[in-house]
C-alpha cells in the first residue's frame, strides 16, 4: 500500500491543527505509521496555518513535497489556491467557501483572489466547494466547521468513514458528552456536501 499525503490549510482559529490531529488518531487506530507537521503563523491571532499529514506502512518524513499531495483540504478558499501546487495529478481539493480574509491580505502582502475556487478548477483540479462555515453556524457553533471539513474528507480516505467519525466523537465527546450528537450531525453534513456532487468538472489546464 502506498503512502497517503494530506495537506490541510487555513487560518488560525478554524481548527486546522485539531482536524489534522484527529485524522492522525484515526490512522493510528488502524495501525498505520503516521507522521505530521504544522506551520503556524501566529495562529491565535488568525495567522496562516498549514498541516502536513502522511500515513502508510512506513513513513520516514512528515513533509509533503510539491506535487505529492493526494488531498488538499482548504478551510479557507484563498489559502487552498495558494497551496494548490502541492497536489499531485489526479489529486482532489475540498474547500470551504466561507470567506475569512487572511492577515497577509489585510497588511497588503497579498491580494485576495476574485474567484479562488474558479482559479483552482482552472488548474485542472477536481474541486469540491461548499460552505462549511455556514453549515457550522446553522448547527449553532462556528467551531463545528472543522468537524464539517472532516466529514467532507471521510469518503476520500483509504479507510472507512466510520473510523474517522469514531475519532471525532472520541475527541469531542470525552470532555463534553453533549457535543457528540451535534458533531455527528456536522460530520454527516460535510459528507453529504461532497456526496451531493457540488463539485464542477475541472477545467482543462492550458
Amino acid at each position: 500500500m502506498s503512502i497517503t499525503n494530506i495537506l490541510v490549510c487555513g487560518i488560525g482559529g478554524q481548527g486546522v491543527m485539531t482536524a489534522t490531529e484527529i485524522l492522525a488518531e484515526a490512522a493510528l487506530s488502524l495501525g498505520y505509521d503516521v507522521k505530521k507537521t504544522e506551520v503556524a503563523g501566529m495562529s491565535q491571532r488568525g495567522g496562516v496555518v498549514t498541516s502536513h499529514l502522511r500515513f502508510g506502512p512506513q513513513v520516514l518524513s512528515p513533509q509533503i513535497m510539491p506535487g505529492d499531495a493526494d488531498l488538499l483540504v482548504g478551510f479557507e478558499a484563498a489559502e487552498a489556491l495558494r497551496w494548490a501546487h502541492m497536489l499531485k495529478p489526479g489529486g482532489v481539493a475540498l474547500v470551504n467557501v466561507g470567506r475569512l480574509v487572511p492577515p497577509v491580505v489585510n497588511i497588503g502582502l497579498y491580494d485576495y483572489p476574485d474567484d479562488p475556487i474558479g482559479s483552482i478548477r482552472a488548474l485542472g483540479i477536481e474541486t469540491h466547494a461548499f460552505d462549511a462555515s455556514a453549515m457550522a453556524q446553522a448547527l449553532g457553533n462556528v467551531r463545528l466547521g472543522n468537524t464539517v471539513m472532516l466529514g467532507a474528507m471521510a469518503d476520500r480516505l483509504p479507510f472507512p468513514a466510520g473510523v474517522l467519525l469514531d475519532a471525532v466523537l472520541a475527541r469531542f465527546g470525552a470532555r463534553k458528552p453533549q457535543l457528540v450528537d451535534v458533531n455527528r450531525l456536522a460530520f454527516e453534513r460535510g459528507r453529504q456536501a461532497v456526496a451531493a456532487g457540488e463539485a464542477q468538472p475541472a477545467a482543462l489546464a492550458g
